[in-house]
């Protein structure tokens, strides 16, 4: 990738991930909203619910990418502890949010703005809110760091009202063919020299298992069109050398 594009790291914050209960269903989603916005995602973690654990990652991750996007943890209860945990990571007092708390205890019944839906209102000093057409109880950011929900409509509802304000680079584009029956053993040798003559782009084999039958998808990713085009077609080449009948596109899932 050029280096004049931003980078993104998620991070998970959940024991529910971690166990197995809950399986994310955000990754995905911002992978791809941010890979048309020019931030391509570069890594993505997933941590539990421990207080030093977050805070540590929290300022490891915001030192090494233009943006850091965090989902979990902001509800009300016991458990949701990554608002406070972004406080401290940065230094500041955890404390009601003017705005935040003040919209939410209008929006609640007199007497059910309790504690428990406080701590949604409730925010490191100096907070930005990230609003959402989903929920009253927004996310926020700090600095390089945007906090959102773990439900993943939330979530959605959240980045879609930042992504206007994020700034991006070129668009992320992507190109792929597959073939049945062709075992990445086969195309690695051949593979490998196509990515060595086109250094800006990601070349990626992904084999899949399926009852329709088996076989490896080949994605090409960079900020230009042109070159990923060129990689494709040198791959689809490859492909039919192999005797194989190359299908443009990922294969069905």
């Amino acid at each position: 990738m050029q280096a004049k594009n931003p980078t993104a790291c998620v991070l998970v914050i959940g024991n529910e991930v971690l166990s197995g209960r809950t399986q994310d269903a955000n990754i995905r989603f911002l992978a791809t909203k941010l890979g048309d916005l020019g931030i391509p995602l570069r890594e993505v973690r997933v941590i539990p619910d421990i207080a030093e654990t977050i805070i540590a990652t929290v300022n490891e991750v915001r030192a090494k990418f233009n943006y850091v996007f965090t989902t979990g943890g902001i509800g009300p209860t016991h458990d949701d502890i990554t608002s406070e945990c972004i406080a401290a990571a940065f230094g500041v007092p955890w404390e009601p949010h003017p705005v935040a708390w003040a919209r939410m205890e209008k929006a609640y019944k007199p007497g059910d703005f309790n504690a428990a839906r406080q701590r949604m209102g409730t925010m490191p000093r100096g907070a930005k809110l990230i609003d959402n057409a989903m929920s009253v109880a927004p996310g926020f950011q700090m600095e390089n760091v945007y906090v959102m929900a773990g439900v993943p409509r939330v979530m959605q509802s959240m980045f879609e009202w930042l992504a206007p304000h994020l700034e991006g680079g070129q668009k992320i584009e992507q190109r792929a063919v597959h073939a049945l029956g062709l075992p990445e053993g086969v195309i690695a040798d051949g593979l490998t020299a196509i990515q060595n003559r086109y250094p800006d782009i990601d070349l990626g084999s992904y084999p899949f298992y399926r009852p329709t039958g088996n076989g490896v998808a080949l994605v090409a990713k960079g900020t230009s069109a042109a070159e990923a085009e060129a990689v494709i077609a040198e791959v689809t080449e490859l492909i039919r050398s192999l005797g194989r009948t190359p299908i443009q596109g990922e294969a069905p899932e």
